[in-house]
């Protein structure tokens, strides 16, 4: 088990969202409130040693939020660009885990993250969350996974890494990644 106050939540949310068309993807409203901030509400009541969003081009404020803002200035790069810049921030802030997180991932719940944290076993924890498929955010990396997060290069993030480690399960549509205005389209607003 690892406790959350020694765990940096970093979420990343500089993705270029492409596929989504023009406008801004995490401020585009789901029942009411920005797709970014659903994350963000399930998550908030959890007691991170820091949280920190990673981000490029959003309106949406995350600092108001309680987070770190890191500004990813060459999202171009990829998302293990992204994913380094939040590590590294998580280390500097004495972090001994981090949380992955992605914004456009609305379903996530903290019941979820809750089980990652009793799953975790110290400083080699390598976790990933699963519908019963291939291993996806978030997921969890103790601090011996740091190094290799930092030097990670290209879009495929830590896919390559966390198939190394184990999966938590999670019922389906937890892990909805929201990528078109179609998918936005078929969650139900609740």
């Amino acid at each position: 088990m690892i406790r959350a106050e020694s765990v940096a939540l970093v979420l990343l949310a500089a993705g270029r969202s492409r596929r989504f068309g023009d406008g801004d993807k995490l401020a585009h409203p789901l029942g009411g409130t920005p797709l970014a901030l659903h994350v963000v509400e399930a998550l908030a009541p959890m007691p991170f040693g820091a949280r920190i969003a990673v981000v490029s081009d959003t309106k949406v404020d995350f600092a108001a939020r309680g987070f770190s803002v890191v500004r990813n200035a060459a999202p171009e790069a990829g998302q293990a660009r992204s994913l380094a810049l939040g590590v590294a921030a998580a280390r500097a802030a004495g972090a001994e885990a981090v949380l992955v997180a992605l914004a456009d991932m609305p379903r996530v719940t903290r019941h979820h993250v809750l089980r990652m944290l009793d799953e975790a076993r110290g400083s080699g924890t390598l976790l990933a969350s699963s519908e019963g498929d291939a291993p996806r955010p978030p997921a969890l990396f103790g601090r011996d996974h740091f190094d290799a997060l930092e030097a990670l290069e290209g879009d495929r993030g830590a896919r390559d890494l966390i198939r190394r480690g184990r999966l938590l399960l999670t019922p389906p549509g937890t892990l909805i990644d929201v990528d078109t205005p179609e998918d936005l389209a078929q969650l139900p607003h609740v």
